[in-house]
């Protein structure tokens, strides 16, 4: 299957999970008082917003050309796969958007172990591609956890604005944690769904 083929599929399949997190989360609540409770949901807007600038900053350089060349500049020179690192961090915004700081690093370590396995299956792809090229890219890069002492840039790169674009639109959908959890609360608060479960 061609690497296109396969991130499509992958993009489709988080996305159904994402919606399934948040259908299963409806009868979940805050155990955290009020103030708590809105901090919480403050640094996870934060989270999203920082996911989706560094999501749309990785396109910048790779967008298109991950299955033509190696691409180690920029987000590129400090993690060999920054796209799902963001994706990561928007993930735990939209769970920290409940108020509970488990439910973020839940969200954000979830979304972190299901790219392995997609990032896993790219590798094999670009070895097979790129052969000692990316063998030398591997040795100098860390798969995820950014290294930001190894950070190096280029003075231009070529962009094409249809998948930035795309990649905002994409990740527009994390801000949908923001109104979904706050109808959910609503619901909640007004007796008509019941909380299940509360965690911190």
């Amino acid at each position: 299957m061609a690497l296109t083929q396969y991130q499509e599929r992958r993009r489709l399949a988080l996305f159904v999970l994402l919606i399934a997190a948040f259908f299963a989360l409806i009868f979940v609540g805050s155990a955290w008082n009020e103030e708590v409770h809105e901090t919480i949901e403050v640094a996870g807007l934060a989270l999203i917003v920082v996911g989706i600038a560094g999501r749309i900053w990785c396109t910048l350089y790779i967008g298109g050309r991950k299955a033509s060349e190696i691409v180690a500049s920029g987000p590129y020179s400090i993690s060999r796969n920054p796209l799902y690192v963001f994706s990561s961090i928007a993930a735990g915004g939209a769970g920290a958007a409940t108020g509970s700081l488990l439910l973020g690093a839940i969200f954000m370590l979830g979304c972190a172990v299901a790219f392995r396995v997609v990032i896993l299956r790219e590798e094999r792809y670009l070895r097979d591609a790129f052969g000692a090229d990316f063998d030398s890219y591997v040795a100098r890069v860390p798969r995820f956890l950014p290294n930001p002492a190894l950070y190096r840039d280029i003075r231009r790169v070529t962009v094409d604005t249809r998948l930035v674009y795309r990649t905002l639109t994409d990740g527009l959908v994390f801000f949908l944690a923001l109104p979904f959890f706050e109808t959910v609360e609503l619901l909640q608060g007004s007796g008509y769904l019941p909380v299940l479960l509360r965690l911190y």
